[in-house]
């Protein structure tokens, strides 16, 4: 394997069935390229439609569009109901859709906008799907996380929602770190079981997406005037979270982000994530909570 990892290193995926949230545009776009080009069957699973049904158009391969709203637990439900009748198994669940720096905002369930979509809406959707995904050998639950994890040093379980005060950094750094924790434990889980499943995280570093668009109006000017040096282009972005799916050498809880100065840029490698996200004794508090929170109980 070459040192610097790119697509050209990942494994032939024929036969394998990949489903990536938020995948018409940014990184899920080119997660779902990059493994629909080297064979899988990929579902595009999307808020709008109609704009996955665009981007599906310009990848070569077998790849399908499946509506999801992750801010809506319904959506969630019925997506998973559906991939249930099209798919009777899932190789790959990659969690990679996601909001920051919304401004104060809720979902369709009332929780706070970034951490019901970012952690909640990926929480119960790995759950009502798992059962698809615990049979399959070599099967791998990979969840986006983010530097920004580090903005919150702990999950505010005392104010979850933010309803007594909003930041919108901070809400978005409990949400990634939430992302954190629940692939911690449900690696706990799963090797408890003993099953071969494992579940990963990546973080993309500063990748130039859409994801940004919520970013203070004062910000944005600089920003899009520093975006050349600061960011990567997105398909740099994801090779982390396509090395965490397809490396034949990752292992369950590992963390991966780009080699370049402050995890920003640069070709995938192993990581470290903050001191608080391996905290067990929370890891599996969020747990418990997020399943009262979803009504989603996990077969693990």
């Amino acid at each position: 394997m070459s040192e610097n990892w790119t697509e050209r290193n990942i494994p032939s995926q024929r036969g394998r069935v990949a489903v990536v949230t938020g995948a018409n545009t940014g990184l899920g776009y080119e997660t779902a390229r990059a493994l629909a080009e080297h064979g899988a069957t990929v579902v595009m699973a999307v808020r709008d439609v109609e704009k996955g049904k665009q981007a599906a158009n310009r990848i070569a391969g077998d790849v399908t569009v499946q509506e999801l709203d992750l801010s809506s637990l319904d959506s969630v439900r019925a997506a998973a109901a559906t991939l249930h009748v099209t798919h009777p198994r899932i190789d790959l669940l990659i969690n990679n859709a996601g909001v920051m720096y919304t401004p104060k905002l809720t979902t369709r369930d009332g929780f706070e906008l970034q951490f019901g979509t970012n952690h909640l809406g990926h929480f119960a959707l790995t759950g009502l799907l798992l059962d698809l995904i615990l049979p399959v050998p070599g099967a791998r639950v990979v969840t986006v996380s983010s530097t920004g994890h580090r903005i919150q040093a702990a999950i505010h379980f005392d104010d979850l929602q933010w309803e007594r005060s909003y930041s919108r950094a901070g809400a978005y750094g409990q949400s990634k770190l939430a992302n954190l924790m629940f692939t911690y434990e449900l690696q706990r889980r799963l090797a408890a079981r003993g099953t071969t499943p494992i579940a990963v995280a990546a973080h993309p570093g500063t990748a130039n997406t859409e994801l940004a668009r919520n970013t203070p109006a004062w910000l944005r000017l600089p920003l899009g005037l520093l975006a050349p040096l600061l960011t990567q282009p997105p398909a740099m972005g994801a090779l982390p979270t396509l090395r965490a799916a397809t490396g034949p050498e990752v292992l369950g809880a590992q963390y991966y982000g780009p080699d370049g100065r402050a995890e920003a840029r640069g070709y995938p490698r192993l990581v470290a994530s903050s001191p608080a996200s391996h905290d067990t004794d929370v890891q599996r508090r969020l747990w418990s909570v997020s399943e009262t929170l979803t009504g989603v109980t996990f077969p693990v």
